[in-house]
């Protein structure tokens, strides 16, 4: 599973956003986004990299969490 935190998510239309971008990728099985927490968890053959650009291109910076 890929985790990031998001800080400038703030709204419902960062989290559709976010969501839209990440589940459009190849090898995402799964998305869980939560606001009030800024959390992104990806599970999938998705690359933490592939991931983390999906995310900058739609205008947000991720921020990796560690295990």
């Amino acid at each position: 599973m890929t985790d990031f935190t998001v800080p400038d998510m703030t709204c419902g239309h960062c989290e559709t956003s976010i969501r839209k971008v990440v589940a459009a990728l190849p090898g995402v099985d799964d998305i869980i986004v939560d606001r009030p927490t800024k959390r992104v968890s990806v599970r999938g053959s998705v690359s933490d990299d592939v991931v983390r650009k999906a995310i900058e291109n739609a205008g947000f910076t991720p921020q990796a969490v560690s295990a």
